[in-house]
């Protein structure tokens, strides 16, 4: 049976794609290469292009055709093969962590060993002896074993404290046993536990000596090496299907009196003696804070890649996608014969449209910023920590916290409006933001959840105001500043007079700061003085981490863009459009300090359109300077050439229904019902009819 073809002679209607998006990149005012250059540095292109050119050109991992359209059976084999076949190019060009993670963004599909690179070893690296390391670090990196990390439980998540499944060392046999003592103590959710990992990083609750320690790290071998069967006392599996992350085997795992080793638990910063069974305290407790503040600044850069990809599809098919007409100002092209011809308004053209998509693209270069001022302010904390300084902590917890919480909801929020915005080919797998959606969603929770994180942010700024009320605290960091600044003026007035003067990042900085502070002194009234209960406080505590971390997010998107001459060229309206629009969503929070007035937030809406239109003419070349390659995008809707029409019809031709002419099963459930009346029929020129057919009028005919 032959499968089913377009006919190929026929092309889309003009103006095609391609022509399309060439003119979209010459109304660009800037040299999209250099932007690209500036965002990412020479060194790391070489890097990503290099990458990208031996993955593209394998045999396995170069070939993402299967995704949109095998069950998870198929794709998780597959998954199995890519896995290994990384590993092996990962040893063949010695790369490093910078390179592995490239190789990682590019292939895009979360796989059965994505646990052993971004947690296991990393674990075992920050929290392991020398011992250990030789141990169980050496034969990780030569994938002789593989590894997950076992945290979460069937009944708590992000309570790490209320964990139930327990170690308990019994000195006698200097090993630990681990049980767990409910059915709510099943580690759950464990991503490569399912089928995949022989070893764990198992959070379990450190029992010695009678006393109870709380959750502590353990390396647990749970599988065979040579037969790969779970071992005796422990009951492991895979959780079943997800709304995404097919490709990996997130799995439960239950332990019955099991026995480890002492040299199983990690004990780089608190011991258990091998002898006695004494436990040894961290030297200082917050000393894995580091770790949570690196891994929260990796997420707010991740978003960035996830909300610049979003925009990429939607503004590059946006500026293909033409509907109706502007009469006000109607497109025109000269035809082949030379004439003039009014065709259809792309829909990037169209305000609603560019008031949905290019915030969405500040979001992106917001991100941007601020994922490499949280890298810088990072290394800097450690080199503080390393000389028993540790004053800077609790403010970079505290807004890495916030900061996760609120790039991963607008980086969820921002897949999905992208994809509303390409109408109905939106919701086609392959308009590449179907699956990413799905595959993306998660981080809403992992690695803290984005409502309970926020209680940390609060917590901190509250504590903050307090001692600056008290004139006892003498920080010298951002949210002590502002926080300052504002006790002393409380009385203060935005001086916006004319909507233009919102352009004035100033201007911006200030009413964000107002906000926020505002919003924390009436939270430490509603604690102090009214006495209200923190659960009752829940929702104000959430709405100010994230203004806190908005304020944190302009600051540095401001700071990164008009300290420098290239990127204040290039990237100055889409910074106060970010600016803009971030406001016009939380322009009520202002209006209730009293800082703003209602006129001046009309006048704040007026603005923000005038900057889309300032933006609009460079949307499609500042999604380009991100330089995502369709090999990463893998959709039909944006593709850099912009020939969506001819992408959409060849990847529905690949669709395996397509490939029968009748599909399996029609004998066995549509022929019975069709031929039930048989004897009416007749055959005509061939054709089974049913009778009667020939002498109906044409309209009526079947």
């Amino acid at each position: 049976m032959a499968p089913t073809r377009f006919p190929k002679h026929l092309k889309p209607i003009e103006p095609q794609g391609q022509v399309l998006l060439q003119q979209e990149r010459s109304k660009a005012n800037f040299d999209i290469k250099l932007l690209t250059e500036k965002i990412y540095g020479r060194n790391y292109l070489e890097k990503h292009n290099k990458i990208l050119s031996i993955l593209m050109n394998d045999p396995i991992l170069g070939d993402k055709s299967h995704r949109y359209y095998s069950g998870r059976d198929i794709r998780f084999k597959k998954a199995m093969a890519a896995a290994k076949r990384m590993s092996e190019l990962i040893k063949e060009n010695n790369w490093t962590p910078e390179d592995i993670n490239i190789a990682d963004v590019l292939f895009d599909e979360s796989g059965p060993f994505r646990l052993h690179r971004s947690m296991f070893m990393p674990t075992i690296e920050g929290q392991g002896t020398e011992e250990q390391k030789r141990l169980f670090l050496a034969p990780a990196q030569r994938y002789e074993i593989i590894g997950c990390y076992a945290q979460t439980e069937l009944g708590h998540g992000s309570n790490v404290r209320g964990l139930e499944t327990t170690a308990t060392y019994d000195p006698t046999l200097q090993s630990f046993i681990f049980h767990s003592p409910t059915l709510t103590s099943s580690k759950w959710w464990i991503g490569g536990l399912g089928k995949t990992a022989t070893h764990a990083v198992v959070m379990a609750r450190l029992i010695t000596n009678g006393k109870d320690h709380g959750p502590h790290p353990f390396i647990v071998q749970i599988r065979d090496l040579a037969t790969h069967e779970p071992l005796p006392g422990i009951t492991v599996g895979d959780i079943g299907p997800k709304f995404g992350f097919g490709t990996v085997d997130n799995g439960f795992i239950m332990f019955d009196q099991l026995r480890v080793p002492h040299v199983a638990f990690l004990a780089r910063f608190s011991q258990v003696d091998k002898i006695t069974g004494e436990y040894i305290k961290p030297p200082n407790d917050k000393l894995s804070y580091g770790t949570m503040v690196f891994v929260r600044a990796n997420i707010v850069m991740e978003s960035r890649y996830v909300i610049a990809r979003a925009a990429t599809v939607a503004i590059r098919y946006s500026a293909i996608r033409s509907q109706g007409s502007d009469t006000a100002n109607p497109k025109k092209i000269v035809d082949q014969q030379g004439k003039i011809k009014v065709v259809e308004t792309p829909v990037l053209d169209y305000m609603m449209q560019q008031y949905r998509l290019l915030p969405i693209l500040a979001q992106a270069y917001a991100c941007h910023f601020t994922g490499q001022a949280m890298h810088r302010m990072y290394y800097e904390n450690q080199a503080r920590m390393a000389k028993g300084d540790f004053s800077y902590l609790a403010d970079l917890h505290a807004s890495s916290s916030g900061l996760k919480s609120l790039t991963t909801t607008m980086a969820v929020a921002a897949i999905e409006e992208c994809r509303r915005a390409c109408g109905g080919h939106g919701y086609l797998l392959s308009s590449g933001l179907g699956q990413f959606y799905q595959d993306y969603l998660p981080k809403v929770t992992w690695e803290g959840d984005n409502y309970l994180l926020t209680q940390q942010t609060a917590r901190y700024l509250l504590k903050t105001f307090r001692s600056i009320q008290a004139g006892k605290n003498n920080d010298n960091n951002f949210s002590v500043q502002y926080l300052t600044e504002y006790l002393g003026q409380r009385q203060s007035q935005c001086s916006v007079v004319e909507a233009d003067d919102f352009t004035n990042p100033e201007t911006l900085l200030m009413i964000f700061k107002y906000r926020v502070a505002f919003m924390v002194e009436q939270a430490v009234q509603g604690l102090d003085v009214e006495h209200r209960s923190w659960n009752d406080m829940l929702v104000e505590i959430y709405r100010i981490s994230r203004a806190h971390c908005q304020l944190i997010m302009v600051s540095n998107f401001f700071q990164g863009v008009f300290d420098d001459p290239v990127f204040r060229d290039i990237l100055g309206d889409l910074a106060i459009l970010y600016g803009l629009t971030t406001l016009e969503q939380e322009v009520a929070d202002v209006l209730t300090s009293g800082y703003m007035t209602p006129a001046q937030s009309l006048l704040l809406k007026q603005q923000v359109i005038t900057m889309l239109k300032k933006v609009r003419p460079n949307a499609v070349g500042l999604v380009d300077a991100f330089a995502f390659p369709d090999y990463l995008l893998n959709s039909a809707l944006g593709e850099a050439q912009g020939k969506v029409y001819e992408r959409l019809t060849e990847m529905a031709e690949a669709e395996p229904l397509n490939h029968q002419s009748v599909v399996d099963g029609y004998d066995d459930y549509y022929r019975p019902l069709i031929h039930a009346g048989k004897r009416n029929w007749t055959f005509i020129d061939g054709v089974a009819k049913l009778q009667g057919y020939a002498d109906l009028p044409l309209h009526a005919r079947l």
